[in-house]
């Protein structure tokens, strides 16, 4: 493996969220894909039973971190209230991003 892949693969991590506040029925979902469409980020977004919405991604750290930024925010219709984040070392086992049901 070459240096710089090594490099890459050390700044690889992996982002556990839940969204809390009116993020459902607003196109959170959507919005989240939107934002890490081509951004080489894998994982998935869905709505919880409690109301709240959860994303599991993993790519490039600091990609990651902007995407955090992006929960915070929401799409205009949502009122996010909190963002729970864990980090966790990359796995490499999710699939090409997308919304799941």
């Amino acid at each position: 493996m070459r240096r710089d892949d090594v490099e890459e693969a050390d700044r690889r991590a992996r982002l556990h969220a839940i969204v809390h506040g009116s993020v459902q029925g607003v196109g959170y979902r959507y919005y989240v894909l939107e934002r890490v469409v081509g951004s080489g980020i894998r994982g998935w977004v869905r709505n919880r039973g409690d109301g709240s919405v959860e994303c599991v991604a993993e790519g490039p750290r600091p990609r990651l971190e902007r995407l955090v930024r992006e929960l915070r925010e929401g799409p205009r219709a949502a009122a996010v209230s909190d963002v729970e984040v864990a980090w966790q070392p990359a796995r490499g086992d999710l699939p090409e991003f997308r919304v799941a049901y």
